[in-house]
């Protein structure tokens, strides 16, 4: 089985990260249009994403606060766990990490392998842009994804 992979350091400290990624309001800044409540421990919300008209569900998993993070994201796969790791970077930083269990190891699950890890890149420097400098990368940078009426 395949998973994706991706971190990136942010200088901002564990807890301001960790409420960046489980607080919708803070999300709507950086990845989301909207979410139904914030990440929580076996509760499912539903994100909404500015170019998709379609909400998906989110349920979380295990929290544990300022250090690790991880829900289901069951956009109708089967065990695509999302685990979001956050370590010390020094000088205030944090490392976070990124892993998104499992693809299978076939053409498909290798396409769908860099997908994800390209967007979850994409998300760890969307949350790096707005921490540290309060700028909202994904605000049209998928326009053209939009799904338009024929």
């Amino acid at each position: 089985m395949l998973t994706a992979n991706t971190q990136l350091q942010i200088q901002k400290p564990a807890s301001e990260v960790f409420q960046a990624i489980i607080d919708p309001d803070k999300m709507s800044n950086y990845f989301i249009a909207h979410a139904t409540g914030p990440l929580e421990k076996d509760s499912t919300v539903q994100w909404t994403f500015p170019e998709f008209p379609e909400s998906f569900p989110v349920t979380g998993k295990e929290i544990q606060a300022d250090s690790y993070i991880s829900f289901d994201w069951n956009d109708g796969k089967p065990n695509q766990l999302v685990e979001i790791f956050l370590s010390d970077g020094g000088n205030g930083s944090t490392i976070v990490r990124i892993v998104e269990h499992e693809m299978g190891n076939s053409p498909e699950g290798i396409e769908q392998m860099k997908g994800q890890t390209g967007g979850w890149a994409n998300f760890l420097a969307c949350l790096k842009a707005y921490l540290e400098y309060g700028v909202n990368l994904r605000k049209g940078a998928f326009d053209f994804m939009r799904k338009t009426e024929q």
